[in-house]
């Protein structure tokens, strides 16, 4: 019989790459992480990773058992989705992650509208990159987190994860007409690894040129005071760009960010995940989209 508890650290070496960020996640030793791993190969019965020195990667059995605990994992997360329904209503703590800008913009009603419906429930808010919500899913760190995604970059959740749609928004440039009248100036971008970099290095590759990044900025509300400044050029969402500062123009472009609700696979159903994502959609109407 193979053990859960060994599948999902299967599934987070496949995830995270090496035995020392699984480790660190799951708050084990590399060494218990090795140990569990190898107990996992012996009731597997074939050898699901290749060791060359420090490096471990999956063997193709080991890839196709981590396609199956994807299935295994979502169905018991659906079962304990269905036990709490069966206990009556959403209660406890529930731990949203969210993008900056969401954070500002949508949780403030949303969670007054969560805490008013549901007073038994106990929301903890962390700020988390899109890039790094599906690790935090996986590992149980998040119940249910607000990402995003851009026209140009690919969606960056995987197999353990599940998304809905929330609402979409425009792309705006400021301070000049379109991405490629802006091929010789210095750009804002967001840092490196973030999507936000990710879009806006390939808008600019998709008009034609390579950005002369000058700046890396997170904050949109820094990025649009760098704007106002004269330090460059920079593409920002609309709920970022819903008061820009004097001087700033803003250009609508033909791209959108979309936002989505996202959380482990088969645990949609559990009161707590259905109260806040019920929270989230109730919030949009008061959004200048």
């Amino acid at each position: 019989m193979l053990d859960p508890r060994k599948l999902h650290l299967l599934r987070e070496l496949a995830g995270r790459g090496t035995i020392a960020a699984v480790a660190e996640a799951a708050m084990f030793t590399p060494s218990a992480v090795s140990q569990q791993l190898s107990a996992l190969e012996r009731e597997a019965g074939v050898p699901l990773l290749e060791r060359t020195g420090r490096t471990v990667t999956l063997t193709p059995a080991g890839r196709l058992l981590v396609e199956h605990a994807n299935a295994v994992l979502g169905e018991l997360d659906r079962a304990a989705a269905a036990l709490a329904a069966a206990r009556g209503g959403p209660s406890g703590p529930v731990r949203i992650g969210a993008f900056p800008t969401a954070a500002r913009v949508l949780l403030p009603p949303a969670l007054a509208e969560l805490t008013a419906a549901h007073p038994g429930l106990e929301p903890m808010v962390s700020e988390i990159d899109p890039a790094d919500v599906s690790a935090a899913l996986r590992a149980g760190g998040l119940d249910v987190a607000l990402v995003h995604e851009y026209d140009f970059v690919p969606p960056v959740t995987d197999a353990a994860v599940e998304t809905e749609p929330l609402f979409s928004e425009a792309m705006y440039l400021t301070d000049r007409p379109s991405v490629e009248a802006a091929r010789d100036d210095a750009w804002i971008t967001s840092k490196p690894g973030t999507l936000c970099h990710t879009m806006a290095i390939r808008a600019c590759q998709a008009a034609g040129f390579e950005p002369r990044v000058r700046h890396h900025v997170d904050d949109f509300d820094t990025v649009l005071a760098f704007a106002a400044a004269g330090l460059g050029v920079a593409l920002v969402p609309r709920l970022a760009a819903t008061a820009p500062p004097p001087g700033v123009t803003l250009t609508r472009l033909p791209l959108s960010r979309h936002t989505l609700a996202a959380f482990r696979r088969g645990y949609g159903d559990h009161p707590a995940i259905r109260a806040a994502v019920a929270a989230f959609r109730a919030a949009l109407p008061a959004l200048t989209l």
